[in-house]
């Protein structure tokens, strides 16, 4: 039996009366979609419940599925500690889910709990659902850093495993969406809080789930939304199949985004096979750019197949330009997959003979060392986007006047700690949030006085 529908909720804690003393009825109309959505739940009778939170346990690089048999909570955190829930937990589906992770070497499991008790983004859609319908065990979720690609491709394992199992079950996919809606919202207001707003709701009232897959990652940073992962594994866990979608409300009076739609699944349909179709497309631009690329990039990229295939540092190639064996010069490598950084380390001053030799070490180093990252698995190697940075000599400035983002990148320094960024990156905007960030990786205090330097890159794609 395939996943028998899914729902995409909210978790603003001030919706339960105990927690909201009357506030809750600013949000009315999410209330009664919500009682709306907990009503069918309980006529769909469903044996599990799989409900995916942003507030769940989350790593950078790992999905986390909560162990155990049971877990506790309630919404002392919000001033209703009365208000609390006991939850089985749905053991042998569970086991199944992570047993296909470890037969596809996927990155999801059990390991890791820091969260046993539930969170509110799994207690809030609880509330509605258990004063309806009780007899069900839970599954909980968390999120991850990993690409949206991977989150639908977690979702695609869910349904495997449900279809395998023969339990009737439901998806709950909870998450809010823009927090930067108004200016008197809890983070103030972004242009692109509405946009996504406006575009996720439009695409789930369509069940375009492969309009989803496509949204830019600093799009949604900007937007500040919550719960677009969340929807990623639901929309995985109906691939391959017709959908009725249904839209119940949207609000904004918060400042923050709040919508409700169902998904119900007609028969299977072999043109909504969207991550395929996705991942085709990306290797597809990846092999073009690879096309254009020039020699620095080559390099870059023969010699990280080359470790993360074989385990070989690749050999000094013959046919660079003569300037590549005679420079020594800082390069930076930086990896991307589907729009996101999978791994960058570099060196700010040569270490090597040449820059084709600090090329071929850093390469391999931000594919398999950068600590921010598990290593690179081969599958991977067809979607990697690589940009090499050859750095100018550092220079010594007296005032953040003397920077440009777009220009410059700049090394901060304080005592033995030093950090670094590299210019004209997305996201970062002013000088201030170069220096901020710079500091951030050197360990270094907002506050703290530091020894600043700039330097210009020429970068290669």
């Amino acid at each position: 039996m395939s996943i028998a529908a899914a729902f995409m909720v909210p978790h603003p804690p001030m919706i339960v009366p105990e927690i909201g003393r009357g506030r809750e009825e600013e949000i009315r109309e999410t209330i009664d979609a919500y009682e709306a959505v907990a009503g069918e739940i309980a006529a769909l009778r469903p044996e599990t419940i799989i409900l995916s939170s942003p507030h769940a346990t989350t790593y950078s690089n790992y999905f986390h599925i909560s162990p155990g048999y049971s877990a506790r909570g309630n919404f002392a955190e919000f001033g209703a500690p009365k208000v609390s829930f006991d939850m089985q937990y749905d053991v042998s589906l569970r086991e199944r889910i992570c047993m296909l992770a470890e037969e596809a070497d996927f990155p999801a499991g059990t390991e890791g709990e820091r969260k046993k008790a539930l969170d509110h983004g799994t207690m809030v859609p609880l509330w509605f659902i258990c004063r309806r319908y009780t007899d069900f065990k839970l599954i909980r979720l968390g999120l991850s850093g990993l690409s949206p690609a991977e989150h639908y491709q977690l979702g695609e394992m869910i349904r495997q495993a449900v279809e395998e199992s023969g339990r009737r079950v439901v998806y709950v996919a909870s998450g809010d969406l823009s927090h930067k809606l108004q200016d008197y919202g809890p983070y103030g207001y972004a242009p692109e809080g509405p946009e996504y707003d406006k575009r996720i709701m439009d695409v789930a009232g369509r069940a375009a789930f492969d309009e989803m897959l496509r949204f830019d990652e600093d799009f949604c940073d900007r937007a500040a939304e919550c719960g677009h992962r969340s929807f990623l594994i639901m929309a995985g866990a109906l691939d391959g199949t017709a959908v009725k979608a249904k839209t119940y409300s949207h609000q904004d009076v918060t400042g923050v985004g709040y919508g409700i739609c169902s998904f119900y699944p007609e028969g299977p349909d072999p043109e909504r096979q969207f991550r395929k179709a996705y991942l085709s497309e990306m290797e597809q631009k990846v092999m073009e750019m690879d096309q254009r690329s020039d020699p620095y990039v080559k390099l870059a990229r023969r010699s990280l197949e080359s470790y993360i295939l074989h385990g070989k540092t690749v050999e000094l190639p013959e046919d660079l330009p003569p300037e590549m064996y005679t420079q020594k010069a800082g390069a930076f490598v930086s990896i991307h997959k589907e729009g996101q950084l999978r791994g960058c380390i570099g060196t700010i001053l040569p270490t090597e003979d040449s820059v084709a030799l600090e090329i071929i070490q850093n390469a391999i180093s931000a594919s398999v060392r950068d600590p921010r990252f598990s290593p690179i698995r081969p599958d991977e190697l067809p979607l990697l986007e690589i940009h090499v940075d050859v750095l100018g000599e550092p220079e010594d400035i007296d005032s953040e006047e003397e920077l440009d983002v777009k220009r410059y990148g700049v090394i901060v320094q304080k005592g033995g700690r030093r950090g670094l960024l590299l210019p004209d990156l997305p996201g970062v905007d002013t000088v201030e949030e170069q220096i901020d960030i710079a500091k951030r990786k050197a360990g270094i205090g907002p506050e703290e006085k530091v020894r600043l330097q700039r330097f210009e890159v020429v970068r290669h794609l």
